[in-house]
């Protein structure tokens, strides 16, 4: 019982990790945006200047005052967000490795393809992004 909440627990959280990555990438006001269903912070992040032009209903004006604030703050938004990853991704790696040597064979089996999949997933949004900046 404890071996599946054990690995219950690793995958719900190396699917949020994924899914906090996907939702929080912010793209730049003119590139590629992933739409997000619902309310909540994680829509903001999607593209800021977007966001706030429809919610609030920015006049032509307030978009041209508007835009030149959320430029400046990109580089800060995203060197927060790598390093929020890089310390997420090290959280998972650690609490994996702790966990894996608890697994039976074929649950490491599994664990490792899980692991595997959620990286080659992280790679081809990474490689997505790098594509859409181009």
């Amino acid at each position: 019982m404890t071996r599946k909440i054990i690995t219950l627990t690793t995958a719900a959280a190396l699917s949020l990790a994924g899914a906090f990555y996907l939702q929080a990438q912010a793209p730049d006001a003119t590139g590629p945006k992933h739409e997000h269903q619902g309310p909540g912070p994680h829509r903001m992040m999607v593209n800021p200047f977007e966001h706030l032009t429809k919610e609030l209903g920015l006049t032509d004006e307030q978009k041209a005052k508007v835009q030149p604030i959320i430029d400046q703050a990109k580089p800060q938004m995203k060197a927060i967000h790598e390093e929020a990853m890089q310390k997420m991704h090290a959280l998972l790696e650690s609490a994996g490795a702790q966990i894996r040597p608890m697994l039976t064979p074929q649950q490491q089996t599994k664990f490792d393809a899980m692991k595997k999949a959620h990286e080659d997933m992280r790679k081809a949004m990474q490689d997505m992004h790098e594509a859409e900046k181009m």
